[in-house]
């Protein structure tokens, strides 16, 4: 089974938990962006040695927050790779209707080149109304009216954008025409003619580009399905994933890819690890109630159960209850990464253990306990590699 490691890229938090101070309370320095960054450094070269195989990090802009601060994972995981020997690095996701979609398929390209091939593509539509509408896009907000709308735009914007990223990587020469884009766009005038086709300079050489992408609804499933797309599965019940992971597979089906009962698929679970359940839900319960409450406003947690708001909070034992998080001693939370197991046939586990106000002490616990102690308990021992092991950053063809 592959597994990967996944952080957002918080701020160190001194004080983490349910109540004050508010989310928009909070304010990080830039010298709190700085030792985030450290400790991503670290938790990367520690992530490399004890053999997971890709690290996320999650674009985000505009955080004063400090929840997650690294808005540019392209650059930030170039800077990784050279840091490390054999780990690769994906973005949990790209919000490609923030950026232009042929400087992220540059970028990529340039990333996936430079690299050796140890970039990991992943996209997504948007979640934060301050960051899209300010970077010219708009997302739903909110469970009204105006937020579907918003999500209808928002949903067009993005596959639009992603044809044209595809057919750039995979074109010598292209054009595109279509609702939101044109390229190139009519009429440009270069040395005497008008220019009718563009190449894009690089484009990745490690080729097909797997691309990734959040399953959320109805209809984010259906495209990703269709379009060949790997689906990452997270923040819900156990039914309410191993139902979602099964239409999965037959809409692919329908679509011309056959696929096995846990390929293309991958589940992302947030884990917190103790050596007993009373020290994992008292050292745990703070950063949980501090993640919860600062992503309930966007309804991340309303699938937890039926019938709840929009802005569901739920404590750490309707979390772990649902089996939407891991949060237990050795034994409990291989336990419950082997009933995952078992419900999906997984293949591919990304284990979320970045719960906000962790130093990174407790983080370097939490990787090693993950992978020595509750992963060779589900029969998944990971290659541990020593600090000359593996291989080097270079340019390859």
């Amino acid at each position: 089974m592959r597994v990967d490691v996944h952080f957002y890229g918080s701020v160190p938090f001194p004080d983490p938990g349910a109540g004050l101070p508010l989310p928009t309370d909070r304010r990080a320095s830039i010298d709190d962006v700085v030792a985030g960054y450290e400790n991503l450094v670290v938790w990367a070269t520690l992530a490399d040695t004890l053999g997971f195989d890709t690290m996320w990090l999650t674009e985000h802009h505009f955080q004063y927050e400090g929840y997650e601060v690294t808005p540019n994972l392209i650059l930030f995981g170039l800077h990784l790779a050279g840091l490390t020997k054999r780990l690769r690095f994906g973005q949990m996701f790209n919000i490609v209707p923030q950026w232009h979609p042929l400087r992220l398929a540059e970028d990529f390209a340039m990333a996936d080149i430079l690299t050796g091939g140890r970039m990991v593509f992943g996209v997504g539509r948007g979640t934060v109304p301050r960051e899209s509408q300010t970077l010219g896009a708009v997302v739903a907000s909110g469970d009204n009216a105006m937020s579907r709308e918003a999500d209808r735009i928002n949903r067009e914007l993005f596959e639009e954008a992603m044809d044209v990223i595809r057919l750039a990587w995979v074109s010598e020469r292209f054009s595109y025409s279509g609702k939101y884009f044109a390229f190139p766009p009519p009429g440009i005038p270069d040395r005497g003619e008008t220019v009718t086709e563009l190449t894009l300079i690089p484009r990745p050489i490690h080729q097909p580009v797997e691309i990734f992408q959040p399953v959320g609804s109805p209809a984010t499933l259906r495209y990703v399905a269709s379009q060949g797309f790997t689906g990452v599965f997270a923040m819900a019940p156990f039914d309410a994933i191993r139902e979602g992971w099964d239409q999965f597979a037959l809409v692919a089906q329908e679509a011309g890819s056959t696929i096995g009962a846990g390929e293309r698929r991958c589940l992302q679970l947030p884990i917190h690890v103790g050596r007993t359940s009373a020290e994992a839900r008292a050292h745990g319960r703070p950063g949980h109630d501090e993640f919860v409450k600062f992503l309930s406003p966007y309804g991340r947690f309303s699938r937890f159960r039926t019938g709840v708001p929009f802005d569901f909070r739920p404590s750490l034992e309707e979390s772990v209850a649902c089996g939407a998080m891991a949060i237990g001693s050795v034994e409990e939370v291989a336990d419950q990464l082997g009933r995952w197991c078992e419900v999906l046939s997984l293949q591919h586990l990304v284990c979320f253990p970045d719960l906000p106000g962790l130093t990174r002490e407790q983080m370097n616990e939490q990787l090693h306990l993950v992978a020595e102690d509750v992963l060779p308990r589900i029969g998944v021992r990971l290659d541990p590699r020593s600090a000359s092991a593996g291989l080097k950053t270079e340019v390859t063809k």
